[in-house]
């Protein structure tokens, strides 16, 4: 059915209206078939019902619309059909045995050779016009999927850009508080800021980049490990990754980027003394309908003697806590493999 003519929009053709009301017909597995045929009765009826006030020499004058008809509204078997039925009506009742004539005759020959020259054209250009019609509306559908899509993907911008502006706020106002705290670590709280906020920006470049909008988690958090070591100039440590595919939405991926970067981060500051090497691994495990637990831990030389990271008031630690929080769960120190470096897990459930 054509939509109705909203203000501003461009009116809708006569053609392109005739082209929907067709459109059903056309794509009936048999109804297309049935009016086919039922306008080549009606075309033999009306030629029977003019044959006494015409002259001589139209024996396909009702037929021809009836091809043109059939084939627009019903499609290209049907207009066939009823093109093949017309020209064995036209030669039975109107050029042949009714009239005297005979198949090998000059005159019926070039009539009906007429006939099917001028239909087999008439189908064929409305075949290939409703080709076009149908390729037309398809990309204009498609057009329409995009601008859509776009206009989804802005909003979605715009809403991800306040968000991390915000976040990059509240960042900056912690770094301000222990700056006020121990003004003589001034320096080193710019510098940690200029970290983090250059840690975001990585991460952005893989949130967004085209190529890695369908990547597997696990892919996206090794090249973003790598990115991280990379980044931090250090030598000999590798990252190994084990994660499902996990269905995160834009917002979740982001808060779950910068946690692993966060603790990535403080593992590669802290963990391996200069020119030793390591690994940091990242796990990702099932834990129930829709819950996953990730840790992410360290082979390196562990906390210090007496370091109570939970309950300090480590700004690492709580942006951890907080990053955490918005997973809807909570980080918690536990034991690496093999009793050596540190380890961090967080629980946390997808809407």
């Amino acid at each position: 059915m054509a939509e109705p003519h909203r203000p501003g929009s461009p009116r809708v053709s006569l053609f392109w209206k005739l082209v929907t009301a067709a459109r059903p017909l056309r794509h009936h597995p048999w109804l297309g078939d049935a009016v086919g045929i039922a306008m080549f009765v009606a075309a033999v009826a009306l030629r029977f019902a003019v044959d006494g006030v015409l002259p001589p020499g139209f024996p396909f004058l009702t037929f021809f619309p009836a091809v043109i008809l059939a084939t627009f509204f019903c499609g290209l078997r049907p207009g066939i059909t009823c093109a093949a039925l017309s020209a064995l009506a036209a030669w039975a009742f109107f050029i042949g045995p009714a009239t005297g004539m005979n198949i090998a005759d000059g005159q019926a020959l070039i009539a009906l050779a007429f006939f099917v020259a001028i239909a087999s054209i008439d189908i064929a250009l409305i075949h290939f016009t409703f080709g076009a019609a149908e390729q037309l509306r398809e990309e204009e559908a498609t057009t329409a999927r995009l601008y859509e899509s776009q206009h989804i993907m802005f909003q979605e911008l715009q809403h991800r850009v306040a968000n991390n502006m915000q976040f990059v706020a509240a960042l900056l106002n912690l770094h301000k508080r222990r700056a006020a705290d121990e003004p003589r670590h001034a320096l080193v709280a710019l510098d940690e800021a200029r970290m983090r906020l250059d840690t975001i920006s990585r991460i952005h470049r893989h949130l967004y980049a085209p190529e890695r909008l369908d990547m597997p988690t696990a892919q996206f958090l090794r090249e973003l490990c790598s990115d991280l070591i990379a980044a931090a100039g250090v030598e000999g440590i590798a990252s190994e990754v084990s994660s499902p595919d996990l269905p995160l939405n834009v917002a979740q991926l982001t808060t779950l980027s910068m946690l692993v970067a966060e603790i990535v981060t403080n593992s590669l500051k802290h963990a391996f003394a200069p020119g030793s090497g390591g690994t940091v691994r990242i796990i990702v495990t099932p834990q129930g309908e829709r819950r996953f637990e990730i840790t992410i831990s360290d082979d390196g030389r562990g906390l210090p003697q007496g370091v109570d990271l939970v309950g300090s008031k480590s700004l690492g630690w709580r942006i951890i806590q907080g990053l955490a929080t918005q997973l809807g769960g909570k980080a918690r120190l536990a034991e690496a493999a093999g009793g050596r470096g540190t380890a961090v897990r967080v629980e946390f459930a997808l809407a």
